[in-house]
């Protein structure tokens, strides 16, 4: 069966929508999933589930989310394969001096318009960088997201489409599980 990542967006943070892994697995087996492993608390999972395109698999988790917590989350999905094209396309790694710990991926539930792009772009300033990349976004925030130029900015606004940012410790661990269950 093929291998996927969901991304989950807005749980465990402050109060609301507060999620135990052990259940979200649960809910991956309610969805027909197998193999259902988390990554930190904040709405990572790898699973395997019969070949579908990741936004029918996104909306199955979504209802059964809503179903098994009684909220609301977006979820993202992003195939095996997917998510090793970003982790190789990450242009940041090759700017000099750059510390991958300050490195982000925003995650895009479809891609945004051309001109939220520019909006988006002339919203991050220097030091931050941000590279573009279809429906991922590649973030360098060398002092830290807290002090960023976008940190007051709402993302999903800006770009008009769903979004969820992981850190780079994250996106490369995900990628190290999928990889993991694909042997």
């Amino acid at each position: 069966m093929p291998i996927y990542i969901a991304l989950l967006r807005g749980i465990n943070i402050g109060p609301h929508k507060r999620m135990k892994m052990e259940k979200l697995i649960s809910t991956c087996a309610a969805c027909g999933w197998a193999d259902a492993r988390t990554c930190i608390q904040s709405g990572n999972v790898v699973f395997k589930a019969p070949k579908g395109s990741p936004d029918s698999l996104s909306k199955k988790l979504e209802a059964q989310i809503l179903a098994d917590f009684g909220f609301s989350s977006d979820v993202i999905v992003r195939s095996r394969e997917e998510l090793q094209e970003i982790v190789a396309g990450n242009s940041l790694l090759r700017v000099r001096a750059a510390d991958p710990q300050k490195m982000h991926v925003l995650f895009l539930s479809s891609r945004p318009e051309p001109a939220a792009v520019k909006k988006l772009q002339a919203l991050t300033l220097a030091p931050d960088q941000v590279r573009v990349a279809d429906t991922e976004i590649y973030f360098y925030f060398p002092n830290g997201v807290s002090v960023s130029s976008l940190w007051k900015h709402s993302l999903d606004k800006v770009l008009g489409v769903s979004c969820t940012m992981r850190n780079w410790n994250t996106v490369t661990k995900l990628h190290e599980i999928a990889e993991e269950m694909g042997h």
